[in-house]
Parts: structure tokens; C-alpha cells; sequence
């Protein structure tokens, strides 16, 4: 059964400020807690893939009660500090604009977030077009979440964002519609990857219908307490954190309820790599490199990657009876 939390509305004026997480951040750091970036490694550790179970040195892969007002805070359910601003703003895969991480934060500099609008259609009862301003009136949600790359990096981020169910019941899905198809902006004059004729743009992601409904898939509006950056999606990416980081569309301009499971990008180049489900797990191994640890952004060592990164308690059973190395 899924646990029932009170969701409580964070008012703008009482998000805690970046300016004051960041100042405990660097206390931290003077005093030695945090350690440097460094360079990703080879490590081949491998955990157990029953859901809720401990990984075999001690941490934990069930979560705690994930708070719906996180202000102020400054680690995650499990422990884990916070990634800097600059750490979560200058490192980012965004292909739309390049495929140079550090490059996405100044290409995306004067992006145009506003006006900005959202077509909710397909198997619904009330499709709507959504302008920002009506999307930001869905009660805003102040969540720490892990972000697990399936290059095998991560951060932890504080994000500001509404759950997709709000959304979802609001346009009343059909009973037909079993999946939910996300879709980018396509503008290549703004993006230049777009550009790019490898990939077949615009950018597209699914999740079945339950998932998208589950309370820890949230549509971020923001991050540190500030309207979301440019270079992490803005105006609005999906969050799915227990998927890889690939699976959290950014930039979205619609959203399709389908009765047929949508294409999507990754698992249309690469199918024998990016599995439409993309749950993080490391009993299954990308072809290429091993997906049972991973890199901390700003630490030095490697740390076990967590069955469906850490959210388990509240996830598994939505995959219950699944083979999750055929349905990766």
C-alpha cells in the first residue's frame, strides 16, 4: 500500500533562500565533510536485486517518508548532502543545445522560458492547453531527490515542482489510455543540437500510466528555491527518480495519453541499450559499462547504486511479476 503523507504548500516567500543553503554548504566543505570532483571510474560491485534489501556494506536501499516541504533542507532522506547550485546548473546532459556538459549553461543562457505553453491531449476527457502561469497554480511541492545519470554519475537536488497526477486527473484520463507520451520543444534557433541530424528530434519520452500517476513523479518548476534554470529544463522538466536521469524530459510542450506505448528517443537509437522502462538497476549492466556504482558529483569515491535508486519502498510494486532484465 502506498503511503499517505500530508502535502503541504511551500508559499514562495518561505522557500528557504539559495544563498542561505549554500552558506551551510560551505561551512561543510571548510570543515572538511566534502571532497572534490573527481574523474569516473571503472568499479565492477555488485548488489543484490531484491527491493528493500540492504546492498552489503551498510546502506541502506529503502527510503524514508519523503517530505513534501523540504525547505531549508540540506541533505536527502537517506543522509546525503545536497549538490551545489553551480554543481547542478553546469554539469548537464541536453543534447538540444550540445552534448558538451559544461557547455549546456552558456548556450542556454538566453533561452526563452515565457510565454510558455503545454497541450494536454489524446485519450483524455478534458485536453487543455496549458499557459506556465496555470501550471504553477497545481500545489507546489518542495522535494530532495536523487538524479542517477545511466552514465553512472549523480547528484542529489532540491527541487520545486507539482505532482503529474494533479495534472493527469485534471484532464481525466480514458480508460483506454495506458501510457503517457512527453514531447520537447522543437526550435533550433534557440537550440542548436537540434541541429544535429543524428538524432530524431524533437525529444520524446513515456512512462506507462501508472507510473506517471505515482506520487514521487513530479513535473519540476524550479530548483534551490528559484524558478528552474535554463540548463535543468526550464520552464519544466519531468522528474522520475527512481528512472535514469534520460527518462526526465526537459523543456516540455505536450503530453499525449496513448493506448499504444510511445516511442522514445533513447530507446529508438539504441534499443539493445536504453530500455523504455530505464529503472535504475544495478544487477543489469549497460552494455558498455557496469551500472552497479556510481559517482557523486563532488566526491572522490565511487558508491553503490541502489535498487531503483533507493525509492524501492515506494516503486516495486508497480513492477511486481516483471522481469526487470528483459523490461530494463
Amino acid at each position: 500500500m502506498e503511503r499517505k503523507l500530508k502535502h503541504v504548500t511551500v508559499p514562495s516567500s518561505e522557500i528557504t533562500s539559495q544563498s542561505v543553503y549554500l552558506s551551510r554548504r560551505d561551512f561543510l566543505k571548510a570543515a572538511g565533510i566534502f571532497s572534490a570532483t573527481a574523474f569516473l571510474a571503472a568499479c565492477g560491485l555488485k548488489l543484490p536485486s531484491t527491493p528493500g534489501t540492504g546492498s552489503g556494506s551498510g546502506t541502506p536501499t529503502q527510503s524514508p517518508p519523503m517530505p513534501d516541504n523540504a525547505q531549508g533542507q540540506t541533505t536527502d532522506e537517506l543522509g546525503n548532502p545536497l549538490n551545489t547550485f553551480d554543481e547542478i546548473t553546469n554539469y548537464n546532459n541536453y543534447y538540444e543545445f550540445s552534448t558538451d556538459k559544461q557547455a549546456v549553461n552558456p548556450l542556454s543562457a538566453n533561452f526563452k522560458t515565457t510565454p510558455w505553453a503545454v497541450e494536454v491531449g489524446g485519450l483524455v476527457q478534458n485536453p487543455k492547453t496549458y499557459a506556465l502561469e496555470d501550471l504553477l497554480k497545481f500545489e507546489q511541492k518542495e522535494r530532495v531527490y536523487r538524479l542517477r545519470c545511466v552514465e553512472a554519475w549523480s547528484m542529489v537536488i532540491p527541487w520545486t515542482g507539482f505532482e503529474l497526477s494533479d495534472l493527469l486527473n485534471e484532464v481525466q484520463p480514458m480508460t483506454s489510455a495506458k501510457y503517457v507520451h512527453f514531447v520537447t520543444l522543437m526550435d533550433p534557433t534557440q537550440m542548436p543540437g537540434e541541429g544535429d541530424l543524428l538524432y530524431p528530434w524533437p525529444y520524446s519520452e513515456g512512462l506507462r500510466l501508472d507510473e506517471a500517476m505515482q506520487r514521487l513523479t513530479i513535473i519540476a518548476t524550479g530548483l534551490y528555491g528559484q524558478p528552474l534554470p535554463n540548463p535543468d529544463g526550464a520552464p519544466l522538466r519531468l522528474l522520475v527518480p527512481w528512472k535514469y536521469g534520460f527518462k526526465s524530459i526537459k523543456a516540455i510542450v505536450k503530453i499525449e495519453l496513448t493506448e499504444e506505448r510511445p516511442q522514445t528517443m533513447w530507446n529508438t537509437i539504441a534499443p539493445n541499450e536504453y530500455g523504455f522502462y530505464s529503472n535504475v538497476n544495478p544487477e543489469v549492466d549497460h552494455p558498455r559499462w557496469s551500472q552497479a556504482s556510481e559517482r557523486r558529483i563532488g566526491e572522490l569515491s565511487r558508491r553503490p547504486t541502489l535498487m531503483f535508486n533507493g525509492y524501492a519502498d515506494e516503486v516495486a510494486s508497480l513492477y511486481t511479476g516483471m522481469d526487470l532484465r528483459a523490461n530494463y
